[in-house]
């Protein structure tokens, strides 16, 4: 039986994608390689050097010079990889509330997209890997052997991370989570390049009343599933 070699796993902010990808490409045995941190990076990035992250062209710029790098976990503190840019370790940095009210209008721009999509391809067309993002099964990954597109309702995808900040020891304010969870999912759905949607041929699976386990089983049964069929899942 032959695994599906390229797996891309695309949703909402929230949904699960990290946690439960990670689970499953440590299962598996591939790369997890989640998309979002090269964006996040950048935002942090914007953020750290005063740069108006209204200013496209600057903000384009800085995607274009910047080296992002994702490797393995170097240090057991609940991380699933390292984000290193410039060689900097920025991996929790990228996972605070303020890159995440910027991130979308910095990934919303076409040449930071362009800048960080031909990477993301190169290194899921080497295969065994569970790719995440918002436009993997859509745009950096097209000919995946196996597309999931994980969803939940936005309270309770601003729940889960309210819970994971505090869970982290950080402040946070579930209301304005929740606010700002809805105004990136506004911005993502709407973009013109790469908008966030479901590919035609993913699978949906909803997460809303399923914990990390369950909707890791329910996504291990269908890779079992596109191995069985030859990289086709059926819903």
């Amino acid at each position: 039986m032959t695994l599906p070699s390229t797996i891309a796993i695309d949703g909402p902010a929230a949904s699960g994608k990290s946690t439960v990808g990670g689970l499953l490409a440590q299962r598996l045995g591939y790369l997890f390689f989640d998309t979002g941190a090269m964006y996040r990076a950048v935002t942090w990035e914007v953020l750290q050097r005063g740069l108006d992250v209204a200013d496209e062209e600057a903000v384009s710029r800085l995607a274009r010079e910047l080296r992002i790098d994702i490797v393995r976990p170097e240090h057991e503190d609940g991380r699933q990889y390292t984000v290193l840019a410039d060689g900097e370790d920025v991996t929790w940095e990228t996972r605070r509330p303020e890159v995440d009210r910027h991130v979308s209008p910095v990934s919303a721009y076409a040449d930071v997209r362009r800048a960080l999509t031909e990477q993301q391809r190169r290194i899921g067309e080497r295969g065994q890997v569970v790719m995440v993002g918002r436009d993997i099964g859509t745009v950096v990954l097209p000919n995946a052997d196996l597309k999931i597109y994980l969803d939940a309702s936005v309270e309770v995808r601003a729940r889960r991370r309210y819970l994971e900040l505090l869970e982290r020891g950080d402040e946070a304010d579930y209301e304005k989570i929740l606010e700002d969870m809805k105004r990136r999912d506004q911005i993502d759905s709407g973009r013109e390049v790469a908008p966030l949607k479901v590919a035609e041929d993913a699978v949906r699976v909803d997460t809303d009343n399923l914990g990390v386990e369950e909707v890791l089983d329910v996504l291990e049964k269908l890779v079992e599933e596109a191995s069985v069929e030859g990289g086709e899942a059926s819903p």
